[in-house]
Order: structure tokens, then C-alpha cells, then sequence
């Protein structure tokens, strides 16, 4: 089903089908550049200096993306990637330590990746993704919904059904029926009370993921219909010419702030969530899938493509030139006080037209996990 869908929105020799293929070939360069041996982890992120781009600090959290996307390859080319070494070398260095992770979602990462690739010791992660107790403790709506989906994938999921469940029931306990939106943190441990009606994106791709998968793997319904409800409300929301916005009122569904827009979230995230919803019900991805990658070829803000062949980089984001993050904090204290308002001017006084000379490697990790070729059944 999948692949059938797969191949009507890139039937070959489509120029989306060819973009995809240059986006995955590019994607397996890039990480290798990203790859820094001596930790045997990947870098924070590659930034534009007057140096050129350069590597800058190590991620544990990018490390087990990049897993993750590398374990759902048919034929994995860890090798290229890694030096030499192999994905089972790298997910080693990361539980060595696990049990000293305080960051839900890092373990969560780690768990998901060391179970998709049949790491003997994936029990290390999931003992201490267990002691930081996600069902009761203060945790980001984003890492909860990790925690899900890496239980989705662990085998032997009965002997953690308590666990498991009571995830899934801690983000339906948190979506908002009304809007079909999830908060950014659970209900009652939001840290600032002055934003805690903004979600972002990543608040909905996360758990329609997680939510779809854990409908596959035990018929829940209520998983089920709260992703279609999700996914529908977003779907309605995503710009007109396929710009998947940033800031969200959970309140009301509006969009609070529009920019950034992030290709990682064109190319990958709402794809993975789209794809995850469509293995649970057959429901269509592929319109909205193809219209996000129509705005990564050539963004209607600036005119041009954030794929930088002559980089071998996609770069991060459209975004607005201004001091700091100012718009979507003014956006945010605006429509606190008055959930219709907005400040007026932002695109006369900061239009969206810079570009976010940076690339991560998480996004190329997502990348290749939403279009692996196993799922698009590519040889």
C-alpha cells in the first residue's frame, strides 16, 4: 500500500522522484563529513563561517536519530558513513552511558535506535528510560511520544503493556479535541505559563507518529482517532504553497507565528507522520507529502531551493532577519492576551526572506527513516 503510493507521487522519472533519490545520495555524503570519529558520535550541527561550513560540537541526540534513519535502509551503508565502523560500534558508545542520561528524550533515542538495529544491550536504555518515569514526571510532549515510538519497535512489548499504554493515554490526556493540536507540555507541567498555549510543529508530527504506530501494534482506537484528528486539523493549516508553519495556538488551532520554516519539516517530519498515518488507515499522504516538497525545491519566500548541490548541504530554514527569536515572542505574548491578535507589520518589518545557513544532522537521519528504501521498496 505504501509502495503503491510511493510510486504515483514519484513515479520515475518524475523531477520530484529524481529529487528525492539526489536528496537521500546527498544525505549519505553529508553524514559522512558530520561523522566525528574520535567520539564516535555526529556533530551538533555544520555551520556556514567565513572559514566555510564547518562542524561544530557532538550530539547524542543527532547520534541516534542518525541511527534510527541508517537502521531502516535495506541495504545499510554504515560503512560510508561511519569511517569504517559499523552502526553496532556507535550505538555501543551511546549505552555505554545511558544509565547516566537524565534527558528523557535522549534515552528514548537511544532505546528506539538500539532496538532497530538488534543491539544485545538495548535493554540498558529502556531499564533507564523506565527510571526516569515518563508517565508521571515533567517531560516535553516530543519526548514522551519518542518513548512511544520506541516501545512500538521493542519486541517483547507485552512484558511493558503498562508502560506502554500509559504513554499513549498521557498524550491523549493532552490533546485538545478542539483545535486537534498537541501542547508542547503535558497538561499541568508547562514551565512558563505566559506561553504554554504555543505549540510548534514538532508537537504534532511526534506524536501523529507515535500515536498511528501504537494503533498498529495493539488496535487501540482511541490512538487511532486522535491522529486522524490531529492530522486533519494540521493538513488544514499547511500554506498554500505546502509550508508546514511553526507556532500554533493549542487553544483555537490558528497559527500564532508562521516562521521559520524548517525543510527538515518539509522533507522529513511530516512526511514520517504522514507515512506512520497512512500504514494505520490508508489514509492518502501523498498531496500534502508532494506539496511540502514542492516548497524545499524552490520557496516561494525566496525563489531558489534550500538543497545546495554545490554545499552538499540542505540548509535549515526560511526564516526572518531579526534580533533573536523577537516576533515569536511578541506573537506569543500577543495572543496570550487576546487569542485572535497578532502583531501587525511583521512581514513589512521582518520579512521572510534569510536563510538559516546551517545543517543538522537529525534532519538527515529523518530524512532517510521517512523516505528509507524499504519503504519506498528501492533496491
Amino acid at each position: 500500500m505504501i509502495v503503491e503510493t510511493a510510486e504515483q507521487l514519484f513515479d520515475a522519472p518524475t523531477p520530484l522522484r529524481t529529487v528525492v533519490d539526489e536528496m537521500r545520495a546527498l544525505s549519505f555524503r553529508a553524514l559522512a563529513r558530520m561523522y566525528v570519529a574520535d567520539e564516535r558520535m555526529f556533530c551538533f550541527t555544520v555551520r556556514r563561517g567565513p572559514d566555510g561550513d564547518i562542524p561544530e560540537g557532538v550530539s547524542r541526540r543527532y547520534t541516534a536519530i542518525v541511527l534510527i534513519g541508517l537502521a531502516a535502509q535495506q541495504s545499510i551503508r554504515e560503512t560510508d558513513v561511519l569511517g569504517g565502523e559499523s552502526c553496532d560500534t556507535v550505538c555501543r558508545r551511546l549505552l555505554s552511558d545511558v544509565d547516566r542520561v537524565d534527558n528523557l528524550g535522549d534515552v528514548a533515542l537511544t532505546l528506539w535506535a538500539s532496538v532497530a538495529l538488534k543491539h544485545e544491550a538495548a535493554d540498558r536504555a529502556l531499564q533507564r528510560l523506565i527510571e526516569l518515569d515518563p508517565l508521571r514526571r515533567a517531560h516535553p510532549t516530543v519526548e514522551i511520544a519518542w518513548a512511544l515510538s520506541a516501545l512500538t519497535v521493542t519486541p517483547n512489548m507485552s512484558a511493558q503493556r503498562e508502560l506502554y499504554d500509559g504513554l499513549a493515554r498521557r498524550l491523549l490526556d493532552s490533546f485538545n479535541a478542539t483545535s486537534g493540536l498537541f501542547p508542547h507540555w503535558p497538561a499541568n507541567s508547562a514551565p512558563a505559563p505566559w506561553r504554554d498555549h504555543v505549540t510548534c510543529f514538532a508537537d504534532w508530527v511526534y506524536p501523529v507518529h507515535a500515536l498511528s504506530n501504537h494503533h498498529i501494534a495493539t488496535g487501540a482506537d482511541d490512538s487511532l482517532d486522535a491522529a486522524n484528528r490531529s492530522a486533519e486539523a494540521m493538513l488544514q493549516l499547511q500554506g498554500t504553497e505546502g509550508q508546514w508553519w511553526w507556532h500554533y495556538d493549542v487553544r483555537t488551532g490558528e497559527v500564532i507565528e508562521p516562521y521559520p520554516v524548517y525543510s527538515v519539516h518539509q522533507d522529513s517530519m511530516a512526511p514520517m507522520a504522514l507515512f506512520a498515518l497512512q500504514d494505520a488507515n490508508n489514509k492518502e499522504a501523498g498531496p500534502a507529502v508532494r506539496k511540502s516538497l514542492e516548497w524545499l525545491i524552490k520557496s516561494p519566500e525566496r525563489g531558489d531551493s534550500l538543497i545546495d548541490h554545490d554545499a552538499d548541504l540542505i540548509w535549515r530554514k526560511v526564516c526572518r532577519r531579526e534580533p533573536g527569536k523577537l516576533t515569536r515572542g511578541l506573537q506569543a505574548l500577543t495572543s496570550r492576551a487576546c487569542p485572535p491578535l497578532r502583531m501587525p507589520g511583521v512581514n513589512l518589518m521582518f520579512p521572510p526572506r534569510a536563510v538559516d545557513y546551517e545543517c543538522r544532522p537529525y534532519h538527515l537521519g529523518w530524512l532517510l527513516y521517512a523516505f528509507s528504501d524499504r519503504r519506498l521498496a528501492w533496491s
